[in-house]
């Protein structure tokens, strides 16, 4: 795992929270509201950024947030603040979180695994922190299956991580797989380049 990346696209982070914070189109809204749609017991969103998913939990869940970029939870504390949400927000980082294994019945990312320096680590922590009957749900943008589109998207990358950390060209469904996560659902949201997935751990 390489600590000088890591620290490199946190600091990335920290100066695009307060434009990340302005940043949610409709369907976003109603991508976010389906994904988070029927959790219910212990649930951990990963790379929670300022928040944007808090509307769309249930009030009935419990529920633990994590972020490598403090900037990024301060948005998230404001938001859960004004919105009388309940959740425990934590500085962590997605690579190597604080948790004993099989502690909750979801884990959540949106948008998360084009930035997490090691994508596979990230998702085997996942696995690792979800109880064996439990599920993770996942909203990602990656690599297009066109092969035009994937070539320019691969052009594009150096330019978008530099500004904010974000790699585009990623083929989160083979990281998935790799990560030896079971794809149980996947949704193609727009085109091939967003789409949701539910995953678990089981063998």
């Amino acid at each position: 795992m390489d600590k000088i990346q890591t620290e490199k696209i946190k600091k990335r982070y920290n100066r695009v929270a307060p434009l990340f914070h302005k940043m949610d189109n409709k369907m976003m809204k109603e991508w976010r509201s389906s994904l988070l749609s029927g959790l219910s017991g212990n649930v951990l969103e990963v790379g929670i950024g300022t928040g944007a998913n808090l509307p769309y939990y249930s009030s009935s869940v419990s529920l633990t947030g994590i972020d490598f970029s403090p900037n990024m939870l301060h948005y998230a504390r404001q938001r859960a603040a004004e919105q009388g949400i309940k959740i425990n927000l934590m500085e962590m980082d997605a690579q190597h979180m604080d948790f004993a294994d099989h502690t909750f019945d979801y884990v959540v990312a949106t948008c998360v695994y084009c930035s997490v320096p090691d994508p596979l680590q990230g998702m085997k922590e996942m696995a690792r922190v979800v109880k064996p009957d439990g599920e993770i749900r996942l909203l990602e943008h990656m690599r297009s299956d066109n092969p035009v589109v994937g070539k320019i998207m691969d052009l594009l990358n150096p330019i978008t991580v530099r500004i904010s950390g974000a790699n585009i060209n990623r083929r989160t469904i083979e990281n998935v797989k790799k990560a030896g996560l079971v794809i149980e659902q996947n949704e193609p949201l727009f085109s091939t380049i967003v789409r949701s997935l539910i995953l678990n751990a089981k063998v």
